[in-house]
């Protein structure tokens, strides 16, 4: 067995860099794929529960794992979310702790589960060459300790749409569990956090410059200190407008809390701030369009809808977005995905949306969704993590008790077009 699946491992790693160094399509560079990190130094901790390896991969990525004391022989990979591309690479320490300060590699090992991530060879929206890296980062794992018995992928926010894609496009794990991921549709994604820019833009005109398909450096470089000040006064100062613009956007907030007002609004413009020039780069122009939309919710509609600004995608980058970053929903094995209905970065309609993908080809088989009514991105408690990770665990066991084939390509349209 760990001679199988080391070896396929190695085959689909190979496959995937030729895909990429061959394809036209893809829109990787050969050059990105696998750029061989001189230093290869890893360290080992041993401390009193588990045993922790940190070192980094053969792309660039660094990675650690933690192996308990009584392993059961089983292992978990965790896909991290989102990472500004101004930040340096390195691997997210508060991605990996919840709400409640519960750090998520003890909440694992001490359920005897081994726990590896990784930084991802870059920031922002490396979403296909993450899905290599976590590849490597199995492998990797195979080097140095036994082969696990059963290998899981867990992610959150981008991750969760790492790990709805991985499942997609090979059999390297035996389940997952994707965590408030866009895996519904990421063009409606990217005109979301759009809408609410050009509609913030409309609402509070000349406190952000640029555009919502442009940022300017300076406007990164000076957020916290600059910007979310003037955007919180803002909101302060003009309350209907406020309310106004939350209801055109149709932002989830907490009725019951009046600060998640700003903190939806902030965390939205966040986004449009630090990940536009990034996806704009990677899909080779715009992907934003609101040329032809109807925005509903203001004192007058008539007269928003004739000033606001206007944008139209790119039909390349508009095609780009979608071979790179859409799900499929053709799995190859079992995946649970959970939302809080109150998302306001990543809104809960991604699950209806991925949905009605998934059923017609493998139904309740290889798809669970759970919701948790709570305003937040990714707000989980340990008990909803602990109970969805359980149900992942058991459906993919299930799964390989039953021997059911999984679906041998990706779909057959988007298969098509990697492999011309």
């Amino acid at each position: 067995m760990r001679v199988q699946r080391s070896f396929l491992i190695l085959v689909v790693s190979f496959s995937l860099f030729l895909l990429i160094s061959c394809s036209k399509n893809l829109p990787f560079e050969n050059k990105d794929v696998l750029s061989v990190n001189a230093n290869h130094a890893m360290t080992v901790q041993n401390l009193e529960n588990y045993t922790v390896y940190e070192g980094t991969l053969v792309t660039g990525a660094l990675f650690k794992i933690w192996l308990p004391a009584e392993w059961n022989g089983e292992l978990v990979l965790y896909a991290h979310g989102y990472v500004a591309p101004t930040e340096p690479v390195q691997i997210p320490e508060s991605h990996l702790k919840l709400n409640d300060g519960t750090y998520v590699p003890d909440l694992v090992t001490d359920m005897g589960y081994a726990f590896a991530t990784t930084s991802y060879r870059e920031n922002g929206f490396a979403v296909q060459k993450a899905i290599i890296d976590l590849v490597e980062l199995e492998f990797k794992f195979e080097e140095l300790l036994p082969e696990p018995e059963f290998v899981y992928l867990v992610g959150v926010s981008e991750g969760g749409l790492i790990t709805a894609k991985s499942l997609e496009m090979k059999k390297l794990y035996d389940g997952g569990l994707a965590l408030c991921g866009p895996v519904g549709d990421m063009p409606k994604q990217v005109n979301y956090v759009g809408d609410l820019r050009v509609l913030f833009d409309y609402f509070f005109p000349g406190i952000l410059p640029g555009s919502p398909i442009h940022i300017p450096d300076e406007v990164m470089q000076n957020w916290e200190t600059k910007y979310v000040p003037k955007i919180l006064q803002a909101l302060q100062d003009y309350p209907q407008r406020t309310q106004e613009l939350i209801r055109c956007a149709r932002v989830p907030v907490d009725p019951d809390n009046p600060t998640t007002i700003p903190k939806s609004i902030i965390g939205l413009l966040w986004y449009n701030v630090f990940a536009t020039n990034d996806l704009v780069e990677r899909v080779g122009g715009n992907p934003f369009d609101n040329s032809d939309r109807m925005y509903h919710g203001s004192g007058d509609d008539q007269y928003l809808n004739k000033n606001v600004k206007r944008f139209t995608a790119d039909p390349q980058a508009l095609e780009n977005l979608k071979r790179m970053f859409n799900t499929t929903g053709y799995l190859n094995r079992p995946i649970v995905t959970m939302h809080t209905v109150g998302d306001p970065i990543v809104p809960a309609w991604h699950e209806r949306l991925y949905r009605e993908k998934v059923f017609p080809e493998n139904g309740r088989i290889m798809y669970t969704n759970q919701f948790v009514m709570r305003y937040g991105h990714c707000n989980f408690n340990k008990e909803e993590l602990l109970q969805g990770f359980a149900l992942m665990v058991e459906k993919a066991k299930l799964f390989k008790s039953m021997q059911l084939p999984g679906p041998t390509v990706v779909s057959r349209s988007s298969w098509k077009t990697i492999s011309n």
